[in-house]
Formats: structure tokens, C-alpha cells, sequence
């Protein structure tokens, strides 16, 4: 995988702590910060609900990616989302964020980096946006195993602009290759 490849689709940020974020032209992201001007952006982590277990938590929630593919599964399924809507900051197209193991290294444009740290735990807020789709993001398969849809979470560990249409490129990390688990 350390070739594999994708694409931005859409980028999208809000300065307030809404559910779902406005698409923008672009976005900027900052070194150990994460988007400029977006709510979630911060060295410590600013997630509402993080700050009330430990205000003092190091930010590995920066950077919310979430694949377009999986906008394109849930309409099979009936629910009609668009970029933005599940407060992801970058919608990607051709990489499979979930199965990418802890520590990849996302190349993003000509300059950004980010670190992969983490699946996001979704939220039950999903289901204001439509009811039942927080069930169809986290399941239970046949074994017991809970699988989560909602994307991935990383840390800007070099700074730049992102755009749609920019090249995603894959770094894996050294090593063992360590699963997901949930920021």
C-alpha cells in the first residue's frame, strides 16, 4: 500500500462546534493545530467531549478524513449525504482510510502531512442529521466484532494548503503495522 493513491474530493471547516462543517474552496492546515479556523483545531484537545474527561488531553482529533465512498454505500441504503455533513474537514476518493494501519502518513497536496492516529467513535448527534444512520455506521458483525464507518482521525505534522482535486499519497509507517483503534 505504500504506493496507493487517492484524492481530495472536498474540504470543509467551521469555526463553531456544529455537527456538520460548510464546504469551502480550501482549507489551511497548520502544523500540531490542525485546520486553521476550525472549531476542532488546537495542540489539547477542543472536541466538546474530550475537554470534560481531560481538557489537558493531547489533540489526535486535528483532522477528520472520511472517505466519498462511503456517501456512495449509504445510498444504496437510502440516506443521501454530501461532503461536510458527518464534520469531516477532508473527503477523500480511492483510499481505503479504515484498513490503513496507526501512524500512516498522509501526503496531502504539495505540502501537508497528516499522521493517522485513530477511527472516529461516532457520535449519537448522527442521528439528528438522519435518523438511523449512526447504526449503519457503527456495527456488529457475526462474530461480535464492532466495525466503525465514520472515518479517520490524524494530526498535522507538516503544514499546507488543501484543495479538491489535490493527490492524496500513502508513507506507511516502519515497522509492525498496528490496527486502528478509536480517538
Amino acid at each position: 500500500m505504500q504506493d496507493a493513491r487517492g484524492a481530495v474530493v472536498s474540504v470543509s471547516r467551521d469555526d463553531r462546534h456544529r455537527f456538520s462543517k460548510p464546504v469551502v474552496p480550501d482549507i489551511r492546515l497548520i502544523s500540531g493545530v490542525g485546520v486553521e479556523g476550525d472549531a476542532h483545531a488546537g495542540a489539547t484537545t477542543a472536541h466538546r467531549y474530550l475537554v470534560r474527561k481531560d481538557p489537558g488531553r493531547a489533540n489526535l482529533t486535528q483532522v477528520h478524513l472520511l472517505p466519498a465512498e462511503l456517501f456512495d454505500d449509504l445510498a444504496e441504503t437510502g440516506f443521501t449525504l454530501a461532503p461536510g455533513e458527518l464534520g469531516e474537514n477532508v473527503t477523500t476518493r480511492g483510499l481505503d482510510l479504515l484498513g490503513l494501519p496507526l501512524g500512516t502518513r498522509l501526503h496531502l497536496g504539495a505540502d501537508a502531512v497528516v499522521q493517522v492516529t485513530g477511527m472516529r467513535n461516532p457520535c449519537s448527534l448522527i442521528n439528528g442529521l438522519q435518523r438511523g444512520l449512526m447504526k449503519t455506521l457503527i456495527e456488529t458483525d457475526d462474530a461480535g466484532r464492532v466495525t466503525r464507518r465514520a472515518g479517520i482521525m490524524g494530526i498535522v505534522v507538516s503544514g499546507g494548503t488543501v484543495t479538491p482535486g489535490d493527490p492524496i499519497r500513502v508513507e506507511l509507517p516502519a515497522g509492525d503495522h498496528l490496527p486502528l483503534g478509536v480517538v
